[in-house]
C-alpha cells in the first residue's frame, strides 16, 4: 500500500510490508533489527518516522549520531516489545502464566501501541497482541470454568459431608466410630477450597450445628450411663455382701442354689464404672469360691465314705445272697434280720449305687418271704376245714345216690351223683391248694 506522507519536505510514502495470519496459528512478527529501514526513516533533521497502515508517524528525534543509528535504536525498541509479546503467549501456552495479568499486560501494550517510539511492522504486531490477548481471554475463560467446576464441586462436597454430619447427629449411637468420623470430616472440609464466603458459612453453620447436637447427645448418653453404672455398682456391693456372707454356710443345697440366683441377679445388674467393675467381680467370686471350696472338699470326704459304705453293703449281700430259706426258714429270717441290722448302720453309699444295692437287698428279703408266705399257707386252718367240709358234702351226695338207686329212683341217683362229682372238684382244687403250699 502506498504510504501517504505527513509532513512537509517527507519522501513518498512507503510500503509497509508485515505477516499476516495464516489459519489458527499466532500471527508472525519479523524482527526490525535486520532491516530497520523497512519500517521507518529518519529525515535531515533527525525526525524518526515509523511507517503504518495509515501512513508515517513521529515516533522521536535523534541526534546522537548517524539516521541508521537511530532507526536501530527505534528497531531494538520494537523488537523489546515484541519479545514482551511473545513471552507472554509463550507462558500462557506453557500454562505457567496468569491468563489475567497476560490480558492485562497484552492490552496496555495494544492500547499504547499507537503512541509507541518504535520502529517496525506495527501491523503485524498489532494483529500478534489482538491473537495474545484472545488465548489470554480463552484461557481466562477456561480458568473462570474451571474455578466454577471446582467451586460448585466444592460446595457438593461440603454439603455432603455436612449431610453426614447431620446424619450422624440424628442416628448414630456408635459414639467413638461417629466421633472418629467427625472429626475426620473436619479435617476433610479444612482442605475443600474454593466455595465463596456466603454459602461456606452457611455450610460450615450446618455442620458445627450437627456436631454440636451429636456432642450433647453422646453427653446426655454418658452422663445416663454413668448414673446406671453407678446403680448397678451399688447393686453388685449388696450381692457381694450377701455373697460373703454366704460363703461360711454348711447348708449346701439352699446355698448353692441361692449362689445360682446371685450370678442371674449380678449379670442382670449391668456394668459397673470400668475402674471398679473387675475389683467388684473378683470379690463376688472369691465369696462363691470359698464356699464352693469347702463343698468340694466336704463333697469330697463324703464320696470317700460313701464309697466304703458301699463295699461294705457289697460284702453284706455276698452273705445275704448265700441265704437259703428253703432249708430253714427260721435260721434265714434270723441271718436276714442280723444283715438289715448292719446295713443300716453302715449309712449312704453313692447315689448312683443306691438303687443298684438296695435291689439286690430286697431280691433277698423277697425270696426269705415267699418262702414264709407258703409255709403259712401249708399251715392255714381255714384251708384245711374248707377241704374237709367239701369231702364231707361229697359223701353226703354219694350217700344219696346209693339210697335213690336202691329205692329204684334212677332219676334222683343221677342228680345226687352231679352234685357229688360238682363238689368233688372243689375238694380237690382246696385240697390241691392246701399241697402247694
Amino acid at each position: 500500500m502506498a504510504q501517504e506522507n505527513t509532513s512537509p519536505g517527507t519522501p513518498a510514502p512507503h510500503p509497509v510490508p508485515h505477516a499476516h495470519s495464516a489459519g489458527h496459528a499466532a500471527p508472525s512478527v519479523p524482527p526490525a533489527e535486520p532491516t530497520p529501514a523497512t519500517w521507518g526513516r529518519v529525515d535531515e533533521e533527525g525526525t524518526v518516522y515509523v511507517f503504518t497502515a495509515e501512513g508515517e508517524r513521529t515516533v522521536g528525534v535523534w541526534q546522537a549520531g548517524t539516521p541508521e543509528e537511530g532507526l536501530l535504536h527505534y528497531a531494538r525498541r520494537f523488537d523489546d516489545v515484541r519479545t514482551e509479546v511473545e513471552l507472554l503467549e509463550t507462558r500462557l501456552n506453557s500454562g505457567a502464566g496468569d491468563p489475567k495479568h497476560a490480558l492485562t499486560s497484552a492490552t496496555q501494550i495494544r492500547d499504547g501501541l499507537g503512541e509507541a517510539a518504535v520502529v517496525g511492522d506495527l501491523t503485524a504486531l498489532a494483529a500478534r497482541i489482538e491473537y495474545v490477548i484472545g488465548a489470554a481471554e480463552k484461557a481466562l475463560a477456561a480458568v473462570k470454568q474451571e474455578r466454577e467446576q471446582a467451586r460448585t464441586a466444592a460446595i457438593a462436597r461440603k454439603q455432603a459431608l455436612a449431610d453426614e454430619a447431620e446424619k450422624i447427629a440424628a442416628d448414630s449411637t456408635q459414639w467413638k466410630v461417629a466421633g472418629d468420623r467427625l472429626r475426620s470430616i473436619l479435617d476433610e472440609w479444612k482442605t475443600v477450597k474454593g466455595v465463596d464466603r456466603k454459602t461456606d458459612d452457611e455450610l460450615w453453620k450446618r455442620f458445627s450445628k450437627a456436631r454440636e447436637s451429636f456432642n450433647r447427645r453422646r453427653g446426655s448418653h454418658f452422663a445416663e450411663l454413668d448414673k446406671q453404672r453407678a446403680s448397678a455398682k451399688h447393686r453388685k456391693e449388696e450381692l457381694i455382701a450377701e455373697a460373703e456372707a454366704l460363703s461360711d454356710s454348711d447348708d449346701w443345697g439352699a446355698t448353692a442354689g441361692r449362689y445360682k440366683d446371685l450370678m442371674a441377679e449380678w449379670k442382670a445388674a449391668g456394668r459397673a464404672p470400668k475402674d471398679s467393675d473387675e475389683a467388684l467381680w473378683q470379690r463376688f467370686r472369691a465369696a462363691q469360691d470359698a464356699f464352693f471350696a469347702r463343698r468340694s472338699a466336704v463333697f469330697s470326704e463324703r464320696d470317700a465314705e460313701f464309697a466304703g459304705n458301699a463295699t461294705r453293703k457289697e460284702e453284706l449281700l455276698a452273705e445275704a445272697e448265700k441265704i437259703d430259706a428253703g432249708a430253714n426258714l427260721e435260721t434265714a429270717k434270723s441271718a436276714l434280720r442280723r444283715i438289715q441290722e448292719q446295713w443300716d448302720e453302715i449309712g449312704k453309699v453313692p447315689r448312683e449305687r443306691i438303687r443298684e444295692l438296695d435291689g439286690r437287698l430286697k431280691a433277698v428279703q423277697d425270696k426269705v418271704k415267699s418262702a414264709e408266705d407258703s409255709r403259712w399257707r401249708r399251715t392255714d386252718p381255714e384251708a384245711q376245714a374248707r377241704a374237709a367240709q367239701f369231702r364231707e358234702r361229697v359223701e353226703q351226695f354219694e350217700a344219696q345216690a346209693e339210697k335213690a338207686r336202691a329205692a329204684g329212683d334212677e332219676r334222683r341217683a343221677k342228680k345226687a351223683d352231679e352234685q357229688a362229682a360238682q363238689w368233688r372238684e372243689w375238694m380237690k382244687a382246696a385240697e390241691a391248694a392246701v399241697a402247694d403250699r
